[in-house]
């Protein structure tokens, strides 16, 4: 699974990287970063009950996670940092089948061309993730399959992060 998760992170990387959603070089972040297997432990119950029915919502969610931790890192981190389950502090304001409306409208606050936007490129980063999974036949309810939605997931969320902290204006150059 490791080496899927480095296709995957290349595979996404590339795709953001044509569109300039990310530069050439990723920032590096560690408070979001760290935030990751807190996040991923909440979100994975509901994230596996989605994944069947919805798995594009599934996987997608979790780059708009990606998205609103690094606003909230660049805007009060010293105030979201300390909320003890991030995840469910953003579930919980509209419940899991709106999160990604929340995120967009309170967090990232998009409207008009902007959020639709956004939700045609999740939309099509997630489609790009659960595609290069089922490429890897692997049984489903197996442990394979549980290691693979989680790679998707961080790959997700990495990028996602990635993408906002590139919207905001870090970028990562090359010093001499």
């Amino acid at each position: 699974m490791e080496n899927f998760e480095e296709i995957l992170s290349k595979d996404l990387h590339q795709f953001l990287l044509s569109l300039k959603e990310v530069d050439e070089r990723l920032p590096e972040c560690p408070d979001v970063e760290e935030k990751w297997e807190e996040i991923a432990k909440a979100y994975i119950p509901d994230g596996i009950r989605e994944f069947q029915d919805y798995p594009s919502a599934s996987l997608g969610w979790m780059m708009y996670i990606g998205m609103a931790v690094a606003k909230m890192w660049d805007t009060e981190w010293e105030i979201y940092a300390k909320i003890e389950d991030l995840y469910g502090y953003m579930r919980d304001k509209r419940g899991y089948d709106s999160m990604d409306e929340y995120i967009r409208e309170e967090i990232l606050l998009l409207q008009g061309d902007d959020y639709t936007a956004l939700e045609k490129l999740t939309g099509e980063c997630a489609s790009r993730v659960y595609n290069a999974l089922r490429r890897q036949n692997i049984e489903p309810g197996t442990k394979d399959a549980f290691n693979g939605y989680v790679a998707c997931l961080h790959q997700l969320y990495l990028m996602g992060a990635a993408m906002q902290l590139n919207r905001m204006g870090y970028h990562m150059t090359k010093m001499n």
